[in-house]
This record gives C-alpha cells, sequence and structure tokens, in this order.
C-alpha cells in the first residue's frame, strides 16, 4: 500500500455498467475491479463519513447500487456518480488504491456493522 506522501496515478479506469463495478488500473502494474456497493457506501463524501468518525454514518440498501457516470477531478480524483443520486464523493487515486487492497475486509465489516444495527444490504 501507498505511504501518506506517495503519489500514485491511475493508466486506465472503466466501469462496467451491467457488473456494476469500477475496474482500475494503477501505474504500479496494480489492478482491481471495485463493486458500486463497496464505492457507495464507503464513499469519501462528509454525506457518508461526516466531519467526525463519530459522525460516519452506516449506508444500508445498496447492494444494487450502480455506477452512472465517473468525471475527473484535476489530475488527482474523480467523482463517481451513482444511480441513486449519490455523487458527493471525491474520489482520490490514494483512495480508490486503499479500497483496492481493503476491499475484502471492508465488505465484511460493512456486513458485520449492518448487521449489528439490524439494517440489511
Amino acid at each position: 500500500m501507498t505511504g501518506a506522501g506517495d503519489r500514485i496515478y491511475p493508466e486506465e479506469i472503466g466501469v462496467d455498467r451491467g457488473a456494476r463495478t469500477l475496474h482500475i488500473t494503477f501505474e504500479t502494474g496494480e489492478s482491481f475491479v471495485l463493486g458500486a456497493e463497496l464505492l457507495r457506501v464507503y464513499s469519501p463524501s462528509a454525506e457518508v463519513q461526516g466531519h467526525s468518525p463519530a459522525e460516519k454514518k452506516t449506508v444500508a440498501g445498496k447492494s444494487g447500487v450502480g455506477i452512472t457516470d465517473v468525471e475527473p477531478v484535476g489530475n488527482y480524483a474523480i467523482r463517481i456518480l451513482f444511480d441513486d443520486g449519490h455523487h458527493t464523493g471525491i474520489y482520490t487515486w490514494t483512495y480508490l488504491h486503499e479500497l483496492g487492497h481493503r476491499q475484502d475486509q471492508l465488505m465484511k465489516d460493512y456486513a458485520a456493522d449492518l448487521a449489528a444495527k439490524g439494517l440489511s444490504r
């Protein structure tokens, strides 16, 4: 994984709307397929993350969410537009890289959080 000072850039980004996934290949040669549900429930937006860790929200009912579009944000990030209307998260290259490495554990943590709160995907 990258450190705080590392700069990592993608070589290719694509969306498979049918599979509801974002494909990203980094210049390091690493390639990830990130599900729309993961990207939506771990959106870096204040709407999801809050303004402190105590304000982080659990987003339920997103198992069928899709990606409608991806927009560049400068040379450091993308904005992902979801078919549920969410579009405020700015996904930096570093954040996407971290999600790629941690996606299995993040989805396990998400499922456990939903179960603890009596919510469903």
